[in-house]
């Protein structure tokens, strides 16, 4: 299936044009970007192994969930999407607005954090074609995951602050 994304300019304001995923971007043209971390009661980060035969990061593990909106999404209706077809996440985060957005050099990533006191790993439907594995994490383990290069080189100081704005700002679900 060809991806088509909405193309915006530097202010985060959609342009008109679209891009077909795997085309490379003109100066000036960014594209939306969305991850969901759903952490338990305990505090701890469901991270999702990505497949082996994946194109970038095959193998390693990652945040929650993440991919790129798809025109015509905004960020929510995209990390909605993302969390049913990547893990099979069902729950309602209408309202939910992201917490922390990051800049890169293609565009902008959208961090939705929710706290999910009754989610259960074994009511997650995992995609095949994206995901090999999913199991919580505590922030030190994580940490210890990317010094091996097994969790995805984010940013260094991105995981801290991912958990410490769940401590201050994260959206209770269930």
């Amino acid at each position: 299936m060809t991806e088509l994304w909405d193309i915006y300019d530097s202010t985060r304001q959609k342009t008109g044009k679209t891009k077909t995923r795997g085309t490379e971007f003109q100066p000036g043209e960014f594209h939306l970007v969305v991850h969901v971390c759903l952490f338990n009661g305990r505090g701890e980060l469901l991270i999702q192994q990505r497949q082996t035969f994946k194109e970038g990061w095959p193998g390693m593990w990652d945040l929650s969930v993440g991919g790129s909106a798809l025109a015509g999404e905004s960020s929510l209706q995209a990390a909605v999407r993302e969390a049913r077809e990547e893990i099979g996440y069902r729950k309602d985060m209408n309202g939910l607005r992201p917490h922390l957005t990051v800049n890169f050099e293609q565009g902008f990533d959208d961090f939705y954090l929710v706290i999910d006191r009754a989610l259960n790993l074994d009511e997650l439907d995992l995609q095949e074609e994206e995901v090999k594995d999913v199991r919580w994490a505590s922030r030190e383990e994580i940490h210890g995951m990317r010094n091996e290069s097994l969790f995805v080189p984010y940013h260094e100081g991105l995981i801290d602050t991912i958990f410490q704005m769940k401590e201050s700002r994260g959206a209770i679900i269930g």
